[in-house]
């Protein structure tokens, strides 16, 4: 009988003694910084994009839309401190986002404050708001909890639609009076400093998200997230730790208002309702929860292609398609439903997770034969 020998696989060496691969791996706490450095030069490109933007990008349109695609980028940040990061659904998010809007505008149009303080206050309300409600939510776990937060969102949204104290316009909104805003940021040639202001405000929601999650704070809200039980049975206080987080998402959420309303120049209840909190978890979903840029780029790229396929819908080319085709295709929300869905099945860890499972294959495509 003879004996197979069966040969050992090679054994893997490890990254930090592969030159290049350390190299790489040195350059990776840079690229974050990078990344900033490049979106805001961005304005100072001519570069044209036929069918991506429909101007330059340094055109006006290209960098509202850029600039509308940064702010959801932060608010899915905020969001998925409370969904990713610390496993509670929450269907009101949109309830503070509303509050940064409209208090916003209701303190420059019609109480005549500055803006500075206008957005100080608001931030503030905002915050007090989310620590009010979350307080009482907290009280309640699971499908109670997502129930409860849906229904002050709803209270929320009835108040505006409604006019209440004849302040929010109702169904028509309430415009932004721009003379009581500062000249940099009134006018179509001044959209490139909404755009920075929209940048800045995605930087400081990232790097509070990131500095929590890495604080101790954040490591508690990670094993609430994993086992609520052994966090209580370790002496601490589940509630006190997932009320700082709702409220730190609040406020978050609140800032993102204040620049929302200065981008678009005016409030509209459809920012109040649940579809807009839906939204966000389905960004924060698409992108990968409880990761550093998924959400980023899931809310970055649901909105991009949520105010493009309006635009595709309407176009020569899906009108002239057959009508079981056409139809379909000229609902935004039908296009954007198909790509979560395949984005899901596909890549269930989110756009996140595309690296880890691509570099498997590329390993293999590389492999000599």
């Amino acid at each position: 009988m003879t004996n197979s020998v069966v040969d050992a696989p090679p054994a893997q060496v490890p990254d930090e003694l592969t030159p290049g691969r350390s190299r790489w791996h040195g350059l990776r706490p840079y690229l974050p910084l990078v990344a900033l450095v490049v979106a805001a030069v961005l304005p100072y490109s001519t570069l044209n994009l036929p069918g991506i933007f429909e101007g330059p990008l340094n055109s006006p349109g290209t960098l509202q839309l850029l600039a509308i695609c940064l702010v959801f980028g932060g608010l899915a940040a905020g969001y998925d401190l409370l969904f990713g990061r610390t496993g509670m659904l929450s269907f009101g998010h949109a309830l503070y986002f509303a509050a940064g809007v409209y208090g916003t505008d209701i303190l420059v149009t019609e109480a005549g404050l500055p803006l500075w303080q206008a957005a100080v206050l608001t931030v503030v309300g905002g915050t007090t708001l989310a620590a009010l409600l979350g307080a009482v939510a907290l009280r309640t776990v699971g499908i109670a909890f997502a129930m409860v937060t849906l229904a002050f969102a709803q209270v929320g949204a009835i108040l505006v639609a409604r006019d209440f104290g004849g302040l929010t316009g109702g169904e028509e909104g309430l415009p932004l009076d721009v003379s009581g805003l500062p000249p940099a940021l009134v006018g179509v040639t001044n959209t490139v400093n909404l755009y920075w202001l929209a940048l800045a405000y995605l930087a400081i929601v990232v790097l509070v998200v990131h500095r929590v999650s890495a604080s101790p704070t954040g490591r508690v809200l990670a094993g609430l997230r994993d086992d609520e039980r052994r966090i209580g049975v370790l002496g601490l206080d589940p509630y006190r730790f997932k009320l700082v987080a709702f409220t730190l998402a609040g406020g978050l959420a609140s800032a993102g208002g204040v620049v929302y309303v200065l981008i678009v120049g005016g409030a509209s209840p459809h920012i109040t309702s649940s579809e807009l909190t839906l939204s966000l978890l389905v960004m924060v979903v698409l992108g990968g929860p409880g990761t550093r840029w998924g959400p980023v780029l899931g809310g970055v790229l649901y909105m991009y292609l949520d105010h493009r396929l309006t635009a595709f819908g309407s176009s020569e080319a899906v009108n002239s398609l057959p009508a079981f085709l056409s139809r379909p295709l000229s609902q935004p929300l039908f296009v954007l439903g198909t790509v979560f869905i395949l984005a899901v099945y596909f890549f269930p860890g989110g756009l996140a997770s595309l690296r880890s499972r691509l570099t498997p294959v590329l390993t293999a495509l590389r492999r000599p034969r």
